[in-house]
């Protein structure tokens, strides 16, 4: 339930930003790097919650997992847009910065965790 509040508050918070862009720079998309990356976290977390349709999908062990790498793209959209990306909401000027190696540390950690739910996913709960 707190997915679907949080990706309709999301929805809410793109919308009002695109009216705050008409009048601030004229326009309600740009394809800024800040306003791309709150479209895919919009989608992504759209994708998560209709995962429950897909016969394939169903199992909480999925939704689960996928729904912690979804939180990535919340995390891209709020803190590495604004240091990593250059654009119009960015802190970053000229050239956008290489990726910090503890991104990369946290997603194969995250993936370590996941593939460990797995094995306790399929110990103690056969069908």
């Amino acid at each position: 339930m707190s997915l679907t509040v949080g990706l309709v508050l999301l929805t809410i918070g793109n919308f009002l930003g695109g009216i705050w862009a008409n009048e601030s720079w004229g326009r309600y998309w740009g394809w800024d790097p800040k306003e791309t990356w709150a479209l895919v976290s919009i989608m992504v977390y759209a994708f998560v919650l209709h995962m429950r349709l897909v016969p394939g999908l169903r199992s909480r062990l999925s939704f689960n997992i996928v729904s912690v790498f979804a939180f990535a793209t919340i995390l891209m959209t709020y803190l590495g847009v604004n240091h990593l990306l250059s654009g119009l909401h960015s802190y970053a000027s000229g050239e956008s910065a290489p990726v910090p190696n503890e991104i990369w540390g946290w997603l194969i950690v995250s993936a370590v965790i996941s593939l460990l739910a797995f094995v306790k996913f399929k110990k103690y709960y056969k069908k």
